[in-house]
C-alpha cells in the first residue's frame, strides 16, 4: 500500500508539473492578452491541484493536507479575479481586438442596425 501511494503521488506531481510547465510556455508563446490570460489560469490551477494531491499522497500527514487545501482554495479564489482584472485592464487600454466574435451567419447590414 505504501509503495502504491508513493507511485500515485509521484505520478500526480509529474502531471501537475507538466501542466504548470505548459502554462508557463503558453504565457511566453501566445500572441495576445486573452490567450495568455487563459494560459495563466486554467492549466496552472489544475497543475497546482494535481501537485498538491501528489504531495499529500507522498507526505500523508494531516497538517500538510490542511496547508495544501488552504493553498488550493487560495488559488481558486485569486486566479479568476486576477484573470478578470488583467482582461479588464487590457480591454480598457485597447490591447484587445474588437469585435471578439463575429457570427458568420449575420450580414454586415444586420450588424450595423444594432
Amino acid at each position: 500500500m505504501n509503495d502504491a501511494l508513493q507511485i500515485a503521488g509521484a505520478s500526480f506531481l509529474l502531471v501537475g508539473a507538466l501542466l504548470s510547465l505548459v502554462a508557463g510556455i503558453g504565457l511566453v508563446r501566445f500572441p495576445d492578452v486573452l490567450t495568455r490570460m487563459h494560459a495563466a489560469t486554467k492549466p496552472q490551477t489544475m497543475g497546482l491541484v494535481l501537485m498538491a494531491i501528489g504531495f499529500g499522497l507522498v507526505v500523508r500527514e494531516w497538517p500538510v493536507w490542511g496547508a495544501l487545501v488552504l493553498a488550493v482554495l487560495f488559488q481558486f479564489l485569486t486566479a479568476p479575479v486576477a484573470a478578470h482584472m488583467i482582461g479588464r485592464g487590457a480591454l480598457r487600454t485597447g490591447q484587445v481586438r474588437l469585435p471578439l466574435y463575429e457570427d458568420p451567419g449575420v450580414s454586415a447590414d444586420a450588424r450595423d442596425d444594432d
